[in-house]
């Protein structure tokens, strides 16, 4: 432990009980009560994908980081509202126009069996109704929403789809849930508060919805069950118009305005959010994301002008490890 001092300038710690992981991050301990020396080992990095066809903000997303499905958006509606692009993990190529053009609209499903739906359009770009549904080729017309609102947050699949918050026509959020079937939307449990431009993430039964304006910028997470939501730890840095991934209990935060346009990224463990000691390359905010908490995918936005850039999430894991001596 001589050779340690001499490098690092200071001695090993002596610890009972082992610290956080983002306090512990590139130290080594010796914990007392294991008689172990231990470290963090850290497995988490943001690199370049593919860009996008065609550079657009407000774009909706699906599916996962080998097979990602970008749709709609803004730059300029209506031809980039129509768009669709699939990603392969390398490169995106274009897929089946949307029938409606749109932006800002709520996403989900997977990259053959995706769901848009609500969004602003042309004429007037006023707030629309409908739904569509993505078959790996093709747009084909679902049942409409209830509640015709741009920037919402979805989650789920296409046929167990889940919508909340986003702001009315001409302007107030709402709290509104909805959950879709396959066919048709119902009505689901209303969010805590009127909430837009938030990021969602995991299933219609176990959902999970962060940030957002309420009315000013907010850390709030929020649970759903299926029928009501519940609070969830408050991420730590209170953004809006950002991207999610994952599942309720293993969740993925990243980009937004702070209000400053941040490449910040968080991990949710299902009671609490940590920042990651990777940052996207390219900060933004009204970007698309899908994926995993270990394999997520962001891509478009503003920077602060519109972008095509890619980029990829890997590891997601800042774990305790125990060192062995010899």
């Amino acid at each position: 432990m001589t050779n340690y001092k001499n490098i690092f300038g200071k001695p090993v710690k002596f610890l009972a009980t082992d610290p956080d992981n983002a306090e512990a991050e590139g130290q080594i301990w010796y914990n007392s009560t294991s008689g172990t020396f231990k470290s963090v080992l850290v497995g988490v990095a943001w690199s370049s994908g593919g860009n996008l066809g065609t550079a657009r903000y407000y774009i909706a997303a699906a599916g996962t980081q080998t097979a990602g499905l970008g749709f709609g958006g803004q730059q300029p509606i209506p031809a980039s509202g129509l768009l669709t692009e699939e990603y392969n993990g390398s490169t995106w190529s274009p897929g089946g126009n949307l029938g409606t053009a749109r932006a800002g609209m709520g996403g989900c499903g997977t990259q053959t069996a995706g769901l848009g739906f609500s969004g602003y359009g042309p004429p007037g770009n006023g707030r629309r109704l409908l739904t569509e549904e993505y078959n790996g080729s093709a747009w084909t017309g679902g049942g409409n929403v209830a509640t015709a609102v741009n920037f919402l947050a979805g989650a789920g699949i296409q046929t167990a789809g889940l919508k909340f918050g986003g702001q009315l026509q001409p302007g107030p959020a709402t709290q509104s849930t909805e959950e879709y079937n396959g066919s048709a939307w119902a009505g689901g449990g209303n969010l805590t508060s009127a909430t837009y431009a938030l990021a969602g993430c995991g299933t219609q039964t176990a959902g999970l919805g962060f940030g957002g304006y309420n009315p000013s910028l907010t850390s709030t997470t929020l649970e759903y069950d299926g029928s009501s939501w519940a609070a969830g730890g408050n991420l730590n840095t209170s953004r809006a118009f950002l991207a999610g991934a994952g599942t309720q209990t293993a969740g993925l935060a990243f980009g937004g305005n702070t209000p400053s346009i941040t490449g910040a990224t968080e991990l949710y463990n299902g009671t609490s959010w940590s920042t990651s000691s990777a940052s996207m390359t390219t900060t933004r905010a009204s970007l698309g994301g899908a994926g995993t908490q270990t394999s997520g995918l962001a891509f478009g936005g503003l920077a602060p002008s519109t972008t095509a850039a890619t980029e990829e999430f890997t590891g997601a894991f800042e774990s305790m490890v125990t060192l062995t001596t010899s």
